[in-house]
């Protein structure tokens, strides 16, 4: 653990270990959050929601680590002792998730996980593949690999509950249209960082606002067949009118940074609003 913790502190060393994407990190806590704070309503399993918090953190941490050590990530463990300390990261870590992992389903109990992982695991590795057409393919990759960092969701409400119900269904399907308008934004704003008037925007956000356009209309459909509570569209509110409210103003300085926060914020709004919504 000395030796962990002297890794955490050597700048390559923590890239290799630990995850970087921290928009990936929103979008499966707050997820987790909502699903969690949602079951609430009907009583929840303490011990099952801790344990798939567990699984969850440290299957998500794992990736990092896993991707060094083969040597498919940008940085990589290139020396013995590089290899060495990355490979122990993925023992602890990986046995962490198994005993989790093990615990959950030792009772015969949440075996709806395996359905929630397969599509989880299956989303992630068809990001994999999509991602290979380089940049055309990076935007699209995320918004699919988002459907299995959204499940969380319903991970956490189902061994909450033991229900995998319309509910735990409804609260993935919502982050994850949620999780997707974020992703298009931020390349939005990346690629218009230059454009000052309304037309320019609309040359590199056009695909944006027919997003924009499609999540509202999912939203409504949604809630007419009575699988999103009344209440729940006003979740997504704030991020259609930051979505609006770019387009109109002028030029606006890019910093990724103030983005990223941002952004952040805006998902902590979604995630209230949402429990609002469902719990109203």
């Amino acid at each position: 653990m000395a030796a962990l913790s002297s890794t955490l502190e050597n700048p390559r060393m923590r890239t290799m270990v630990v995850p970087r994407e921290h928009g990936a990190w929103g979008m499966m806590l707050v997820p987790l959050v909502t699903g969690a704070v949602v079951a609430l309503r009907t009583g929840i399993n303490g011990g099952s929601l801790t344990l798939f918090i567990l699984a969850a953190m440290t299957l998500f941490w794992l990736r990092t680590p896993v991707e060094s050590w083969l040597g498919v990530s940008s940085i990589k463990a290139q020396t013995d002792d590089e290899r060495s300390i990355v490979l122990k990261v993925m023992v602890i870590t990986g046995a962490l998730a198994v005993a989790s992992i093990a615990g959950l389903l030792a009772s015969g109990h949440n075996r709806g996980l395996l359905v929630i992982g397969a599509i989880a695991g299956f989303s992630l590795a068809l990001q994999a593949v999509v991602k290979k057409r380089g940049r055309k393919g990076r935007m699209p990759a995320q918004v699919i690999g988002a459907i299995g960092l959204t499940s969380t969701a319903a991970g956490a409400y189902y061994v909450a509950t033991g229900r995998l119900d319309r509910t735990a269904l409804a609260l993935w399907l919502a982050n994850w249209l949620f999780a997707g308008n974020q992703v298009h934004f931020v390349q939005v704003r990346i690629h218009g960082s230059r454009a000052a008037s309304f037309a320019q925007k609309m040359v590199s956000g056009h695909s944006f606002v027919a997003g924009q356009i499609l999540m509202a209309g999912a939203v409504l459909a949604a809630w007419h067949i009575g699988v999103f509570p009344g209440l729940t569209m006003l979740a997504f509110v704030p991020v259609m009118v930051r979505g609006v409210l770019w387009f109109v103003r002028g030029r606006q300085p890019f910093d990724v940074h103030q983005l990223g926060f941002s952004e952040l914020a805006q998902a902590l709004v979604f995630g209230a609003l949402l429990c609002a919504g469902f719990l109203a």
